[in-house]
């Protein structure tokens, strides 16, 4: 056909499949530019949205990036293993590793096994430091994934960025790392703490009528960061905060905290902090009669949490609630839920599903679907242009939704609440103690 022939077929297309063409074509100039190859037969929609990539056979070509070899591709890792925080870091791991054993078994990407370095920081910023210059000077990994926390990233992400390593789903959704214009390496998967303490206090103040919440925090970044959060969505409302109690990271040191919160009479605390300290908190707040609302946030270690809240807490946890940014690990009813129930089964067949095993499960999934993008020359440019490109990637439909200026995938928070049993149930809204 000669080339005004064509130009007026094309033209004639329906709009949406033009849209369609138009993003294919701007990806694959965005990809091209940073020196990717990707694969022919990406799956797309109509309006151009990435679907599920599909991987083009084994190539021997390998780029100069460290990590990348023949037969193999290595991430590296800094978690939390042993300490207070190590469920967190436990749980990102296996999900990871589910992932990885997933794509492994279907003969790797692009004929490149996934291999993932861990190792324990404790929740401590100095070893996150140490771990992360050991992870790209010595050990020579090609991106960095899963990590735990917010002053543990805080201390990692320059050391990354010096290097220019990619630096993908912290679990963590502080809003220093959501900055894409500073921080071009850094990619989230999660929604964020602003996001998660916005839903808290609308459901708080809309469902249940509070007037009065407090705020128990960690004292560190972390636990500033939900701080920041909660008081913003309370201005938002021309609402105070009835009190605010802290402690130190690392430790279940929560009664001085206490005390300062029941001088503010609140009628429900939102909780930022990891498992143990949260536990003690609620389980000692109960103990002398402050039963208060509680809900705490997804970094909690909701497994965890319920667990310590069993063997300290009279009523076992029931009626806490947590907000997630993840869907509900037990409905296999969710496409992208059933994926990981059948990968971690593969992978671990005695393991339990959780919330943060199904993050992890979930980045590892995103790092898989930006590797199959890259094509055979896979370098950290592309990875990163892949995962930066303005459309969205499903995975099994969990979708994330990137751009230019924008690093975090998904914006979505979800409510659950701890049962009689002390299983979690998902909700919609909070239920009052006195319907």
């Amino acid at each position: 056909m000669q080339l005004p022939g064509l130009m007026s077929s094309i033209s004639k297309l329906p709009t949406a499949i033009l849209r369609g063409i138009a993003g294919v074509v701007a990806t694959a100039l965005v990809l091209a530019a940073a020196g990717c190859d990707p694969g022919a037969g990406a799956a797309v929609n109509q309006d151009g949205a990435v679907l599920n990539p599909v991987s083009l056979a084994p190539s021997p070509a390998i780029a100069a990036d460290p990590g990348v070899f023949e037969d193999r591709i290595l991430f590296g890792q800094s978690a939390a293993f042993s300490g207070p925080a190590s469920e967190l870091g436990i749980g990102m791991k296996l999900g990871i590793e589910a992932a990885f054993a997933e794509a492994n078994r279907a003969g790797g990407v692009h004929g490149r096994r996934l291999e993932l370095t861990s190792i324990d920081d404790t929740y401590e910023p100095e070893l996150a430091i140490a771990n992360t210059t050991q992870l790209i000077e010595e050990e020579a990994v090609f991106a960095l994934i899963g990590a735990v926390g917010t002053p543990t990233s805080r201390s990692a992400v320059p050391v990354a960025r010096a290097s220019d390593v990619p630096y993908v789903g912290p679990f963590t959704g502080a809003a220093f790392l959501r900055d894409a214009d500073a921080l071009p390496n850094v990619v989230n998967l999660r929604a964020s703490y602003n996001q998660e303490t916005e839903e808290m206090v609308a459901r708080l103040t809309t469902d249940l009528g509070v007037e009065r919440i407090a705020v128990m925090y960690q004292d560190d970044s972390f636990g500033r960061a939900g701080y920041n959060g909660t008081m913003a969505a309370l201005e938002r409302r021309g609402m105070e905060l009835a009190a605010e109690g802290l402690y130190p990271r690392n430790t279940t040191a929560v009664k001085t905290g206490l005390l300062d919160l029941r001088r503010g009479n609140p009628e429900a605390v939102i909780l930022v902090g990891a498992y143990q300290p949260i536990a003690a908190l609620i389980a000692w707040a109960r103990h002398i009669g402050m039963d208060w609302e509680f809900i705490t946030i997804s970094f909690v270690g909701s497994n965890a949490l319920a667990e310590e809240l069993g063997r300290l807490d009279p009523a076992g946890g029931e009626g806490v609630f947590v907000t997630q940014v993840v869907p509900f690990p037990h409905d296999a009813s969710i496409p992208s839920v059933a994926a990981y129930h059948r990968a971690l089964a593969e992978y671990d067949p005695n393991a339990v599903p959780g919330f943060v095993s199904l993050e992890g499960y979930l980045t590892g999934r995103l790092a898989i679907a930006a590797l199959d993008w890259c094509g055979p020359r896979l370098s950290r440019d592309c990875f990163l242009a892949s995962l930066h490109r303005a459309e969205y990637i499903d995975l099994d439909g969990f979708l994330l939704d990137y751009g230019a200026h924008d690093n975090q995938g998904s914006d979505t928070v979800f409510l659950t609440m701890i049962a009689s049993d002390g299983g979690y149930i998902p909700i919609d809204t909070l239920p009052s103690k006195n319907p």
